[in-house]
């Protein structure tokens, strides 16, 4: 009897070797034949109600990711965070919790902060269309973004003023940058102009002051300057700010805060960030700008959820 013991202890330990080992093959070949991403699960999301427009601005770091979504179901990602691992499955998975009808991509500059994640989302869904910045990068990691947007096959469109796309209570019309010419990196962002069921969002990419300075100018001219298709571009009536550059010190210029006088401002930065943005100085004009202006951190809130409907929104905090 105990001889019996002995041979089946070595049995056993190799046929739960051998089923190991088949377990770590099959997923090995899964994960090669699967980008990683597209084995995550679905975040678990408040269901979109009917008529309602939201706006996501997610929590990715020093790095930007604002995911609109409209009362059709219809979604566009504007920016996609900075590429690194942990940022590409939070993306994948918080667009799988809204199971878009449609999805659209954005790209407002060429930092990697900015469209690094992209390609894990073309990887991972279908993608009807791509808004390109005016301005490449000329870096092996953007090379591999366009390359995965020439995989997909999506229609692409250059960001350029008077760009405008609608979908139900959703629209955006893009003020900047004004021409394929653009030479300036940060200048050249793509700055939109959202209208989410009658609540009016800006975002302004990287821009410097000096951009805010021209926009300003040109707005003064005539109010009805950037116009487009069926949106009235009113820079004088703006509810929500996403702030430019991460609130950075050579960004939102106390005349460009004072003309648009927010009542929010969103700020998206990383916590304990090298740069240590959100600097002190645009808090500071912003605070100046709109007293009674509510300021939102990524950084110290987490992803946030603006929800719109009938030109009244309500932020909510998604820790």
């Amino acid at each position: 009897m105990p001889q019996k013991k002995e041979t089946k202890r070595p049995l056993k330990a190799a046929a739960m070797a051998i089923a190991a080992s088949a377990v770590l093959l099959a997923a090995a070949l899964l994960a090669y034949f699967a980008p990683f991403p597209r084995l995550l699960p679905a975040l678990p999301l408040p269901v979109r109600e009917a008529g309602e427009t939201r706006v996501h601005f997610l929590s990715v770091g020093q790095g930007d990711c604002t995911i609109v979504e409209s009362s059709e179901g219809d979604v566009l990602v504007v920016d996609a965070g900075d590429g690194s691992f942990r940022n590409n499955g939070k993306i994948v998975r918080y667009l799988k919790g809204l199971r878009p009808e449609r999805l659209s991509v954005l790209v407002t500059h060429a930092d990697r902060d900015h469209y690094g994640g992209m390609e894990a989302i073309l990887d991972c869904f279908s993608v009807t269309r791509c808004y390109l910045p005016v301005l490449a990068s000329d870096n092996e990691h953007y090379s591999a973004f366009l390359e995965a947007v020439e995989r997909e096959g999506c229609e692409q469109t250059a960001l350029t003023r008077y760009k405008f796309s609608e979908s139900g209570t959703a629209s955006f019309t893009c003020i900047s940058p004004t021409a394929a010419s653009e030479t300036d990196e940060n200048d050249s962002s793509a700055v939109l102009y959202l209208d989410c069921g009658g609540v009016r969002i800006l975002l302004c990419g990287d821009i410097t002051s000096s951009r805010e300075k021209l926009l300003a100018e040109e707005y003064s001219l005539d109010e009805t300057f950037f116009d487009s298709a069926r949106v009235k571009v009113r820079l004088d009536h703006v509810d929500i700010l996403k702030a430019a550059h991460h609130g950075s010190a050579d960004s939102s210029s106390a005349e460009w805060l004072s003309l648009l006088s927010p009542a929010a401002l969103i700020l998206s930065a990383g916590a304990g960030n090298p740069y240590k943005h959100p600097s002190g100085e645009a808090m500071a004009r912003f605070r100046a700008a709109s007293p009674q202006g509510k300021i939102y951190r990524t950084d110290e809130l987490g992803d946030l959820i603006v929800s719109c409907r009938g030109g009244k929104y309500t932020v909510t905090e998604r820790n």
